[in-house]
């Protein structure tokens, strides 16, 4: 091995003892991550089932509305509030949001009447103004379901039809969008909060000062963060995978040893923004505020808690060159759309342009002291 890389080794394994002998530094690094992860997959890991919070009352005493009643009970979509026995108790809870509608079978609900051989009725569907786009779809698919059985009754012709057909192809669910999203604010938190909350503390000891009087170079120092930083980092995105994977059913397309390159070159990048704040600011009271300003916008801007393609035009052009878009796009395609680093040309050049501009303002602004 070179002697110049020995110091390099060195600090990486002292780096890394450190990051695992730090509670603080293991809860924001790996923590804190999956606490976002375990939100956001128990909003989004089952948002293709709708279900609606109503109240269903019975005020017939006819065979087919005990039947109908049964059949809801079994239904999946919703989700009926047995306390709710009465209009006025169902309108109550209404009023608090915890009902999304009403569903009333009167009294010649189901019953048959002279001139028919079928039952009839009307089932009323009561919403108020809050939840009337829950109120408007539950009404559509209790209309869906009584014309399939309206047909069972009664023959009738329908002139126009309409035809559905499924693709093959399989779509991705919001969680498996949102998943690189949450691999995009981990390595935010690694690459940038960890030196800009590290360095400073180093330099108030006077760790950094120490060390300049060594052979130890800055390029020296700086490859040893980041081989450990993308050591701990790797580590902490294979949990979130693995979580990901195991709860919340994430379907990884890509290749695993793909994903992790890429991952690699995204910290690496996202931490030179780290080293480059960490090594200017002389205390804590510069480097969070400059922090902060530099996180901020990439984080609601570069697709990290929801879709870029909800912004305006104006606004996709503006976060495209940002350091943090290509690296969520990127882990994106892999993971979910199954993509290889061969088809990342514009995101890795992207990547590779920021890694260079950046590394020159750290090497240019880092300070011993």
């Amino acid at each position: 091995m070179p002697k110049s890389l020995m110091p390099v080794f060195t600090f990486a394994k002292i780096a890394i003892r450190r990051a695992f002998r730090d509670k603080t530094a293991i809860f924001f690094i790996i923590l804190f991550p999956l606490i976002f992860l375990i939100i956001f997959g128990g909003l989004f890991s089952k948002d293709n089932d709708v279900s609606f919070r109503v109240a269903l009352i019975n005020q017939s005493n006819s065979k087919f509305a005990k039947q109908f009643i049964d059949d809801a009970q079994k239904e999946s979509s919703l989700n009926i509030d047995s306390q709710s026995d009465t209009l006025d108790k169902a309108k109550e809870k209404m009023k608090r949001s915890q009902l999304d509608a009403a569903i009333v079978l009167p009294p010649d609900f189901g019953t048959v009447k002279r001139d028919n051989k079928y039952p009839t009725g009307e089932a009323q569907v009561i919403y108020n103004q809050n939840s009337s786009e829950a109120g408007q779809t539950l009404s559509s698919v209790l209309k869906e379901e009584f014309n399939g059985i309206n047909s069972q009754l009664v023959t009738t012709q329908t002139p126009f039809t309409v035809k559905s057909e499924q693709t093959n192809e399989k779509s991705l669910n919001r969680f498996d969008y949102t998943f690189a999203g949450l691999v995009g604010f981990s390595i935010i938190g690694l690459g940038i909060f960890g030196p800009v909350n590290v360095f400073p503390e180093l330099k108030k000891q006077g760790v950094l000062r120490r060390l300049k009087t060594t052979p130890l170079r800055v390029w020296q120092f700086f490859i040893a963060n980041v081989l450990s930083q993308v050591s701990v980092g790797l580590l902490s995105i294979a949990i979130m995978l693995l979580v990901a994977i195991g709860f919340f059913h994430l379907k990884l397309a890509g290749n695993i040893v793909e994903l992790a390159i890429f991952i690699t070159l995204g910290i690496t990048m996202i931490l030179g923004i780290g080293l480059a704040i960490g090594g200017w600011a002389s205390n804590e009271r510069q480097a969070a505020p400059l922090a902060n300003l530099v996180v901020f916008p990439m984080m609601f801007l570069s697709g990290t808690f929801f879709p870029r393609f909800l912004m305006p035009e104006w606004l996709q052009t503006v976060s495209d060159f940002l350091p943090l878009t290509p690296v969520i796009e990127g882990i994106r395609l892999i993971a979910t759309e199954g993509q290889h680093l061969i088809d990342l040309g514009p995101q890795i050049a992207m990547i590779l342009a920021w890694t260079l501009v950046i590394y020159l303002i750290a090497f240019k602004v880092f300070r011993w002291e």
